[in-house]
């Protein structure tokens, strides 16, 4: 079960070179159910994930490079990529700032994830996570990836 905050963040106020971090590219098999293959760094996974926007199930299964470039040719949408950088923050939480490139370049958002709903209930971001877009389908991956960046972003 992921249960999760995204933020639509307008501008981060330090350097985010001294940060870890990874290059993301992910595509979309399905939108509806989102599976979703992803490569990161050197890392190859597919995801299933459920319905919800918040709280949802989601399975993750290790593929091989070589079943990665296979299933790209059955994507329904483009790559998305961005850049992750890992972020801790209040109660050993981790904020995931996601800097996207190409055709998304602009969009960055901010993700925290939490083992309870008490703990995503209670959550007080910096002011700098910016506007709340947990319930705003508009900025889920699969759709930003079908249709790109929602108009009111600016």
């Amino acid at each position: 079960m992921e249960i999760e905050r995204k933020y639509l963040t307008k501008e981060i106020p330090f350097d985010l070179t001294n940060l870890d971090k990874t290059e993301i590219e992910q595509y979309y098999i399905s939108t509806e159910p989102v599976i979703r293959i992803r490569k990161c760094d050197n890392k190859f996974t597919l995801t299933v994930k459920g319905k919800g926007h918040v709280s949802r199930q989601e399975f993750e299964l290790l593929i091989t490079k070589k079943q990665y470039n296979s299933l790209i040719k059955k994507a329904e949408t483009e790559p998305i990529s961005k850049t992750r950088y890992f972020l801790h923050i209040q109660n050993s939480l981790t904020a995931e700032i996601d800097v996207y490139h190409n055709k998304l370049e602009g969009l960055i958002t901010t993700e925290v994830e939490f083992l309870s709903t008490e703990d995503f209930n209670s959550f007080t971001p910096p002011y700098w996570f910016g506007k709340d877009i947990s319930y705003d389908k508009r900025y889920k991956n699969s759709n930003i990836a079908l249709n790109g960046i929602p108009d009111d972003i600016h």
